[in-house]
């Protein structure tokens, strides 16, 4: 596998790290992954998923958002959108990254993929850019009520105004994920709901850059996000016969065990979204990329992407 990193600007000239991950021999790939990661995280932890799709024929994109990874300049910066407009800035930055993926590979279709935080940003990237891609996966996702987001909302100016828009805020990290544990105890860590995987889970907790508080002004940011995807006047823009494909673990405290994921299939199909599939594993949490049944996850995606957009794009072609 060749990695090739680079960076790209956004459209207000931030720079974004990004990375490309293709075979050595043949560059002609019949399918485009771009992954857009989750809340403290970064993109390198994809290489493992993007070695198995490069195996399939297919080069893998991305890139790490606003305030994670290397686009970080520094530990202040980490959790850190942007003074302004961040929620809006970081999904123009993936929409900038898939430009330039058309211009790579002018006739190969796109796929989106997006994790957690990722696939909140994926929902919001389809609604304005939508004809842009051939198909979505979204990973680790869920649904949240306007009366919860607008309590948060609340909470969240409250703490801005206590320590500032760029002050590492405990309180809202506590509130976002201090229960996520307690239905798998006794607890090794405090990140057992990732995954079942303890090398995995481990191997989070030792990277600098996975695992840190996020910033009052990030979760303003991702509250607005959070608003934005879950409002089916917005929903209703998402080109109607896009193929989406939901998976997530039955025991995904995020995805509250399945009830919060199966309220977004509710939501895409009262907003009349037409060509939607979901897969719910059992027993695995979070992190179902680096799950301990991955390989069964690996298998699901490759199916659906041959399926619904390689078959379905040779016939249009």
């Amino acid at each position: 596998m060749l990695t090739t990193e680079f960076t790209f600007k956004g459209k207000d000239g931030k720079s974004i790290n990004a990375v490309k991950w293709e075979p050595k021999l043949n560059n002609n790939p019949k399918i485009i992954i771009q992954i857009s990661h989750g809340m403290a995280e970064h993109k390198d932890r994809y290489s493992d998923f993007a070695k198995i799709l490069i195996n399939q024929g297919m080069v893998v994109y991305a890139n790490d958002h606003r305030g994670h990874g290397k686009t970080a300049k520094n530990e202040d910066e980490l959790g850190y959108f942007d003074d302004n407009n961040g929620w809006d800035k970081v999904v123009e930055d993936m929409h900038e990254l898939t430009l330039k993926i058309k211009n790579d590979y002018p006739e190969t279709p796109i796929v989106l993929l997006g994790h957690s935080m990722g696939s909140f940003l994926t929902r919001t990237y389809i609604q304005k850019f939508g004809n842009e891609i051939n198909g979505v996966i979204l990973s680790g996702t869920t649904y949240s009520s306007n009366l919860k987001t607008t309590f948060g909302l609340i909470v969240t100016k409250r703490e801005i105004k206590k320590i500032g828009k760029k002050g590492k805020s405990y309180k809202l990290d506590k509130l976002s994920f201090g229960s996520f544990n307690k239905q798998f105890q006794p607890n090794k860590t405090e990140f057992d709901w990732l995954s079942r995987d303890e090398e995995n889970v481990k191997k989070y907790i030792d990277d600098p850059h996975c695992g840190f508080v996020c910033t009052a002004g990030f979760f303003k940011d991702l509250l607005y996000g959070i608003s934005i995807i879950n409002n089916i006047e917005y929903v209703k823009n998402t080109p109607k016969e896009l193929p989406i494909f939901i998976i997530s673990g039955e025991k995904d405290p995020v995805g509250e065990n399945t009830k919060g994921v199966l309220k977004v299939l509710n939501l895409f199909k009262k907003a009349g979204l037409k060509n939607v599939k979901h897969k719910f594993y059992k027993d695995a949490r979070h992190e179902i990329l680096n799950e301990i049944n991955k390989n069964e996850v690996y298998s699901d995606i490759i199916n659906w992407l041959n399926s619904e957009i390689l078959k379905k794009n040779k016939v249009l072609s």
